[in-house]
């Protein structure tokens, strides 16, 4: 068989499967199988597909179609200028959470920046990949999670400190960085089989109105330490009042995204 071939015959079998994007899926799978770039799927469609390949891609097919993120299957997903190795003991990044690197960006040189619940190490991965002049660190409660993101740092040769920890570690910094859960209880039945069935639910769901975990961060940090967080777009009015002179900043489908302000 082509690539082609058996791209026609992967992407109807993951829309029945009810993945929202089929062609992408298959692009993807078909593309990693065969050790190309999606381009030349285009370029050079009649690639043979060798039998060790077609047996890799029927497996990783009907991954997907059990609604498997891709990511999780090929072991991958880039965010910002980087690659990182996910698997299930991390979510899978997401790229609202960019955000958080983006206000980071315009700290001063040599600024003590921390990553709470840095979970594969993305936000503080990329960080120092684009400032490598600032001091970061991070941290999770997961030591699963902490293993991902140390194994992370070292195959990207970034110098990053990452430790088991619940909450904000001591420390004297200029700014924590936080996509910590924030699902409420009632949300998870209803989220995509990709999430429910194989993302980490302790790194998602924070209680009856999806912010415990932010409120016992705010709790427990130093009064005065500048705090950027995560959340869903209905909740910054509620992560507002938790902070002193709190802004609020969009993603870009133009929904509040992540609140940036000082511990009272």
């Amino acid at each position: 068989m082509t690539a082609r071939e058996v791209l026609d015959a992967a992407v109807p079998a993951l829309a029945a499967a009810g993945c929202d994007t089929p062609r992408l899926d298959a692009e993807l799978l078909v593309a990693s199988a065969l050790g190309v770039d999606r381009a030349a799927l285009v370029t050079e469609p009649g690639t043979p597909v060798p039998p060790a390949a077609s047996r890799l891609l029927s497996e990783w097919v009907r991954r997907r179609g059990a609604r498997e993120p891709v990511a999780y299957i090929l072991g991958r997903k880039g965010f910002r200028r980087i690659e990182l190795d996910v698997d299930a003991r991390v979510l899978i990044p997401r790229p609202e959470t960019e955000l958080l690197v983006e206000l980071a960006l315009d700290l001063p040189e040599g600024a003590r920046v921390h990553d709470v619940g840095t979970g594969s190490g993305a936000v503080a991965l990329a960080l120092l990949d684009e400032r490598p002049d600032l001091a970061v660190s991070a941290s999770d409660r997961s030591p699963a999670a902490v293993a991902v993101a140390r194994a992370n740092a070292q195959r990207l040769h970034l110098s990053l400190s990452v430790e088991v920890a619940d909450g904000l570690p001591d420390g004297d910094y200029e700014l924590v960085l936080a996509n910590l859960p924030y699902v409420r209880e009632d949300e998870w039945a209803g989220l995509a089989p990709e999430i429910t069935r194989h993302e980490p639910r302790e790194a998602l769901v924070a209680g009856e109105d999806g912010l415990d975990a932010i409120r016992a961060l705010v709790a427990g940090a130093p009064a005065g330490t500048h705090l950027a967080l995560e959340h869903a777009p209905d909740q910054g009015e509620a992560v507002r009042a938790l902070l002193h002179a709190p802004s609020t900043y969009e993603d870009l489908a133009g929904r509040e995204r992540v609140t940036a302000g000082s511990v009272p």
